[in-house]
């Protein structure tokens, strides 16, 4: 029993620990997020990554999501004829949850492992110690124009990933429901509220910073090796992964708890 509790005592310690260290990294990169130099192409290398390349995989991720959830809620609706509530069901489900949630996971899948593996590679072929010989702080030069990127980039997705999840839902409500195109639309823009967007737009700007600052923590904090960046680029995953997730459960209390 003692040495059950204490191993169970040593796994809390553990991650309280990784968590300092979160936290000390997070706040290292919002002081140098605030102070030159900046690194322009860095940043914009970064956009292109995390905003442009990632949108293939958001629009599908978010138009078969729409439409599966449009299913859902005719086929349950239909159990005590509310089958008419399809649209605004899609749309709240969409703007609030699901929209938000998908893109974060699939920006952690894609670019948290990216940024992690590049950055674990870096350190492990030296290019690290190769930017503090040259006087370049390494967090400036490859986490601060990620993460800031983050930040802007994936509030953008989400927003794009919404409309593709509703417009996803009305396509299979319409030509497969027997839903009224102009119906549909009117209830889908009377139900949402501003609250509704802005909360959105809110969560994708704290999965971003979420997703890259772990990439960015994970690459860093690597082993040496192959070995050190697999590991690298699984953890900062598995942590972007539950992070977002805690995230959108707390920012939807502070949002919809009244």
């Amino acid at each position: 029993m003692t040495r059950l509790l204490g191993g169970i005592g040593a796994q809390v310690l553990a991650v309280l620990a990784a968590v300092g260290r979160v936290a000390i990294f997070a706040a290292v990169t919002l002081r140098h997020l605030v102070t030159p130099p900046f690194y322009g192409r860095e940043f914009l290398g970064a956009l292109l990554n995390i905003g442009w390349l990632s949108l293939p995989v958001v629009g599908l991720t978010a138009v078969f999501t729409g439409g599966a959830l449009a299913l859902q809620i005719y086929a349950g609706g239909s159990r005590f004829d509310a089958e008419a509530v399809v649209p605004q069901i899609v749309a709240i489900g969409m703007v609030r949850e699901l929209g938000p949630v998908l893109v974060g996971l699939m920006i952690a899948a894609r670019v948290t492992s990216s940024i992690a593996a590049e950055i674990a590679t870096m350190k492990v072929t030296e290019q690290i110690d190769a930017l503090v010989t040259l006087s370049t702080h390494p967090m400036k030069y490859l986490t601060v124009p990620r993460v800031l990127a983050g930040l802007v980039t994936v509030p953008l997705l989400v927003g794009v990933g919404d409309i593709i999840g509703i417009f996803g839902g009305y396509q299979v409500a319409v030509r497969s429901l027997g839903f009224n195109p102009a119906t549909y639309l009117q209830n889908t823009v009377d139900f949402l509220e501003p609250l509704d967007v802005l909360s959105s737009l809110v969560k994708g700007a704290a999965f971003g910073v979420i997703a890259t600052l772990m990439g960015c923590y994970s690459g860093m904090n690597s082993g040496r090796g192959a070995q050190g960046v697999g590991a690298a680029t699984k953890s900062s995953v598995e942590a972007a992964s539950v992070l977002i997730l805690a995230a959108n459960f707390l920012l939807t209390g502070v949002f919809f708890s009244a």
